[in-house]
């Protein structure tokens, strides 16, 4: 049988290759059969001292699986062939006469007890020499629904006759004057080094599975109209066994290569077709959750080392599983889609693929700021007292596979496939976020929740999470405020009370806010109510968006000196050399962080490494690029110049930059930087230096300040597991992305006016009329920020109230209630004239 499957390897190898590679190959073929019948039969002289021959009396025998494996090391390394003795010629010529008669051979393989690409492209030979694929359907059957089989398949210590003869004919290539070896030329050379046919190179991991042989093969084998249909079936039979080992045998601790079923099933392209999506895949993603993380942290490096194809192949089948699922059942209260087993395993499979796109791409796991811890205290507190301390646990989650990686979203520069790519809209559809934010709070061990997956969901989703988990703690500081009031006999006060006065109103704020940080930062927590001294009016919402947008307008105003603004990027920055003390930068970020907690949008204009800071990152060279564009291609042009950098520079490792007043301020960036000068060699050192300095260093005291106020809101919060950076951006600031449509099919009309109103169709077509930077006007003009909330100008619920008859007033706005207050003008063109007057000068009037 071996020296047959020997035979047929060959032939098959040798029938498609030119004609002008033919010799080489045949060549090739003769003397890889010389060897097998050597160490099997050997050459017939009894006082043979050849130790590779089996004629040789210390030779130990072989079986043939064995000496068929042990012909191709000695052919790669041109060892010793005896002359066959003439009996023993007779005797195999015999032999292959028998062996090689293809047409009446019966074979059905029944002894191949695990796959190679040289087993598999046996059998196929075979069958279609025979016309009948029903062989090659039964082996693929047996050996692919029984996991011993494929922990033994496709191996790549296996040997690959194929890569042998390829490296003949490469070698014969390179060196056309080299001789081949002959029966009378037993010590000349005839190896070289294997190249696969398939520019794929094996990843530098523990995973003995040879991913260009085992792709070459599905390639020939998904072509068969039969297979899939046996694949289907043999995964259906296999999934439940392999599920029942992982869970109560162990056995990726006792077979660490017990990995290799997911690697070689995995590779099959065909799996996000309708026949696997039913039920085999399904089923292969809830045995491949069964995994330890160990095993999945491997399974992760090893696609991200397989590169962009395979990593967007495996995102792709994971998302068909999960939409065809979802869209495939009816969902609601009652049946929840976290209860879908389907669903559930493919989102948690898709989270490997997410990691792999990750560390396939550019990542930052260094770079990381220090977290404002806050001191631990011994005494329970009246959560865990009641019992609800696993909702107000403190600390983010951490993933388990995130931790076995050693990397997070956050140290993500770029990804190999966007994160957006990850989201998967129809299940994001029909989650119910409440009930989930149920599980992941408090179910976390028993129930599946979507949050701990949050690259899935988009920030819509995400951002109702975070809703209910502010609400709650919002109810629960009420509900703690109420019984610490019965016990000590006070009067309740379940809001967060600010009474602050107009024009003394950082002072106000930053005396309340800063005495509440520190005598009870729970109260933090609770829902804020502001309310302006001498004033009349209750806070339903309105008012605290005013109490930001008044804040915010004194904090960033260039004349504080806080913060440095940049007219070409319209971006602020941490002033280095401000006089304001640290309460002033706590302040800014208690505002961030209760505009967050409170669910307001802020008119805020920071770089994005600001976010990426506030989430744990430092800034690095690349941030630059949004922050200080002039500096960053600046620094880029000297990392790039191809001359002498020492002499035409004349830089130093020591810089200048300009203080509050505009005198130059002299910084080393290394002890006695001002006589290191910038070469070629140390000029990557000099960028990395400058960059953390300007980012980092000369910003420390005004930064750790303002992380410090937004932690005291959000140190309890999930924001930092659910969110990005640039979704923190959004959560804040809002989208830049404006879609007035929506925003027209969702505003509400008062004081006489509907949709169908003459002057309300001509708001909107002179709304609609202007140009990008107009509608920016027209948005800040009456709502305060130039941006829309998280879903959209659709979430925004406009009020457009109708403000007298014809007159020559300008419209005016409410921007505490998105309220425009619109004069039944006479016409369309006086309607224009006078909004555009209005938004174009709005600052110093009409902003109620």
């Amino acid at each position: 049988m071996a020296l047959m499957f020997t035979r047929w390897t060959v032939y098959w190898v040798c029938r498609s290759v030119p004609e002008s590679s033919r010799m080489n190959r045949a060549t090739a073929k003769h003397l890889i059969e010389r060897y097998f019948r050597q160490l099997t039969e050997g050459c017939g002289n009894g006082d043979c001292t050849n130790e590779i021959c089996a004629s040789c009396p210390n030779f130990r025998s072989l079986d043939n699986n064995t000496a068929a494996a042990k012909a191709l090391d000695l052919f790669k390394v041109n060892a010793k062939l005896c002359n066959p003795n003439p009996s023993k010629k007779e005797q195999y010529s015999d032999l292959v006469n028998k062996m090689t008669d293809v047409g009446n051979a019966k074979e059905n393989f029944s002894d191949v007890n695990h796959l190679t690409e040289t087993t598999v492209c046996t059998i196929l030979s075979f069958c279609e020499e025979e016309g009948d694929y029903s062989t090659l359907i039964h082996v693929l059957g047996r050996i692919f629904s029984n996991a011993e089989a494929l922990i033994k398949s496709f191996r790549s210590d296996e040997p690959n006759i194929s890569k042998a003869l390829d490296s003949v004919e490469a070698t014969d290539n390179d060196n056309p004057e080299k001789k081949t070896p002959t029966s009378e030329e037993p010590g000349a050379s005839s190896s070289a080094a294997a190249f696969p046919d398939e520019d794929v190179s094996d990843p530098p991991l523990e995973v003995l599975v040879d991913i260009s042989a085992l792709r070459r093969v599905y390639d020939k084998l998904l072509s068969l109209d039969r297979v899939d249909a046996a694949l289907v079936n043999a995964l259906i039979y296999l999934t439940p066994n392999l599920e029942l080992d992982l869970e109560y045998l162990d056995v990726y601790g006792t077979n660490p290569e017990y990995l290799n079923i997911f690697v070689v099933v995995l590779e099959n392209t065909n799996l996000h077709s309708p026949e696997y999506l039913e039920v085999a895949l399904p089923q292969f993603c809830k045995a491949m959750c069964k995994l330890p993380v160990a095993a999945l942290a491997r399974l992760v490096k090893l696609w991200a080392s397989y590169g962009l194809t395979h990593i967007r192949r495996m995102m792709e089948t994971f998302q068909q599983l999960i939409t065809f699922t979802v869209v495939s059942n009816d969902y609601d209260g009652e049946n929840l889609v976290n209860d879908d087993e389907s669903v559930v395993a493919g989102t948690q499979c898709l989270k490997l693929a997410y990691y792999a796109s990750i560390l396939a791409g550019d990542v930052d796991v260094e770079h990381n700021e220090e977290d404002i811890e806050d001191p631990e205290s011994d005494e329970l507190t009246l959560h865990e007292l009641l019992g609800e301390e696993r909702l107000y646990k403190k600390g983010p989650r951490v993933d388990p596979l995130q931790k076995e990686l050693g990397v997070r979203s956050v140290d993500c520069i770029k990804p190999l496939i966007p994160h957006e790519e990850f989201v998967n809209e129809s299940l994001n559809d029909v989650v119910e976020m409440d009930k989930d934010f149920t599980f992941f709070k408090v179910n976390a061990e028993t129930k599946f929740s979507f949050q701990s997956c949050p690259f899935i969901l988009n920030v819509i989703t995400k951002n109702q999470g975070l809703y209910y988990d502010n609400r709650i703690r919002m109810y629960s500081e009420r509900r703690l405020t109420a019984l610490y009031s019965m016990v000590q006999g006070q009067q309740p006060n379940p809001y967060l009370k600010l009474k602050v006065r107009r024009d003394h109103i950082i002072d106000d704020a930053l005396v309340r806010l800063e005495m509440i940080s520190m005598e009870n930062p729970s109260d933090l927590k609770k829902q804020l109510f502001v309310e302006f001294e001498g004033e009349q009016g209750v806070d339903e919402g309105g008012v605290s968006k005013e109490f930001f947008q008044l804040v915010l307008e004194e904090i960033f105003n260039p004349d504080i000196g806080m913060f440095s603004y940049d007219d070409d990027t319209k971006l602020f920055w941490f002033n280095s050399s401000s006089l304001e003390n640290e309460a002033q930068y706590t302040l800014v970020g208690l505002v961030l962080g209760l505009a967050i907690y409170n669910n307001c949008i802020l008119d805020v204009h920071f770089p994005m490494v600001v976010y990426r800071k506030l989430m744990g990152k430092k800034g690095i060279y690349l941030d630059l690029s949004d922050s200080h564009p002039a500096l960053f291609q600046s620094l880029k042009e000297l990392q790039e110049y191809g001359g002498d950098v020492e002499k035409d520079m004349m830089l130093t490792f020591q810089i200048s930059h300009m203080d509050l007043f505009g005198s130059p301020i002299l910084y080393d960036l290394k002890e006695d930087g001002e006589e290191i000068p910038v070469t070629q060699e140390n000029r990557q050192e000099f960028v990395e230096m400058y960059s953390d300095y300007i980012l980092n260093k000369s910003v420390e005291r005004q930064f750790r300040a303002f992380k410090k106020g937004f932690q005291i809101v959000t140190n309890e919060s999930p924001l930092k597991y659910l969110f990005r950076p640039e979704e923190v951006e959004l959560l804040i600031c809002g989208s830049r992305k404006l879609d007035f449509e929506a925003l027209e099919k969702t505003t509400e009309y008062d004081g006489g006016y509907s949709k169908e109103s003459q002057i309300i169709k001509d708001f909107w077509e002179t709304i609609h009329s202007f140009g990008e930077e107009q509608k920016r006007l027209f948005l800040q003009f009456t709502t305060g920020t130039d941006r829309a909330p998280v879903g959209g100008l659709g979430k925004l619920k406009m009020i457009i109230a109708k403000n007298g008859s014809d007159t020559d007033r300008l419209p005016t706005s409410h921007t505490c209630f998105n309220a425009l207050l619109l004069p039944e003008y006479c016409s369309k063109e006086k309607l224009k004239e006078r909004l555009l007057k209005a938004i174009t000068y709005a600052k110093g009037f009409g902003m109620l």
